[in-house]
């Protein structure tokens, strides 16, 4: 798919005696969801240098510590014990960390070496798949940011937002899923094809009112996060999905949800978006309720009625 391509010490504590997050916690666990497992627990100064480094990500990190600390407005010392707290044994660490994301945000499917070989069997084929989906899942809901989820709930559910969705050339198919759904569950919502000839009505119409749930993996597709960036800059909301290794759109979005996209071939997974996805349906259905339930019976009478049943 071409948009969806696939240590501790005393010091870590700093001197308030809190555990670090630890980089050890997983593989590939990245930076950014280090800092969202801490982020509850983070001072001031510490959530100065959360915004900074997650609103220019991963590049505010590959400076200097005082260049960093200088654009937190904070101390360079503060930033040394920050990156302890996540868990690495020094800035240098930290940054090689930040430095083999920018690979693999990179990744395409000629560069992504798959988990089985040529002439695997198909029982090893089916248990790799069963193992890599497993832990992708796990691993997407483990990390999923609580308060950034229900932020999007309340954003889709309320009445007075048009919801526009839409993506690149494969994640696209999870705009229309959610929007197949979300239209069963409230008015005004729709999916946008971004094209040439489509994207110009679009933009103008955007505004204040409108909410728009982007999704975007890696290799970035640059209309998107341009289309995206747009309808920020018009006013609307931003609701994103994308991967560990973060969409430029989380530069300026107001919700991250970010999933795992491993895979036991080349081509990184849709799995765990598109179960994402499906929760976010969940919640949205349980927060409308009644009025929920309601749209979805008259639905079906439609249904029922254009599709010649009983």
């Amino acid at each position: 798919m071409a948009d969806l391509a696939g240590e501790h010490s005393d010091l870590a504590k700093g001197d308030t005696g809190r555990e670090p997050a630890g980089h050890d916690a997983g593989p590939g666990i990245t930076v950014a969801e280090l800092v969202r497992r801490v982020e509850g627990g983070l001072s001031p100064a510490e959530r100065k240098i959360a915004r900074a480094l997650t609103a220019n990500y991963p590049a505010a990190g590959l400076e200097s510590a005082s260049g960093l600390a200088s654009q937190a407005g904070v101390s360079a010392p503060t930033v040394v014990r920050f990156v302890a707290r996540l868990g690495f044994d020094g800035y240098r660490h930290f940054q090689q960390s930040l430095r083999e994301e920018v690979q693999a945000r990179h990744a395409s499917p000629l560069t992504l070496a798959p988990v089985i070989g040529r002439d695997s069997p198909t029982s090893e084929l089916v248990e790799a798949a069963r193992q890599v989906s497993s832990v992708t899942m796990e691993q997407t809901f483990a990390a999923l940011p609580e308060r950034e989820f229900d932020q999007a709930v309340g954003l889709i559910c309320n009445p007075a937002k048009r919801i526009a969705s839409f993506g690149g050339r494969f994640s696209q198919l999870l705009a229309e899923y959610l929007d197949l759904h979300l239209r069963l569950l409230r008015p005004g919502t729709f999916v946008h094809i971004a094209a040439p000839g489509r994207d110009a009505g679009f933009r103008v119409d955007l505004s204040r009112r409108d909410v728009c749930v982007v999704f975007d993996f890696r290799r970035y597709q640059d209309d998107t996060v341009q289309l995206a960036r747009y309808a920020h800059e018009r006013g609307a909301k931003v609701v994103l999905f994308t991967d560990p290794w973060l969409s430029p759109v989380a530069e300026f979005a107001d919700v991250v949800l970010p999933a795992r996209v491993e895979a036991p071939s080349p081509f990184d997974s849709i799995v765990a978006p598109m179960a994402l996805v499906e929760t976010l349906v969940a919640a949205v259905h349980a927060r409308l309720g009644p009025a929920a339930e309601e749209r979805m019976r008259a639905a079906e009478e439609a249904w029922r009625g254009e599709a010649g049943t009983v």
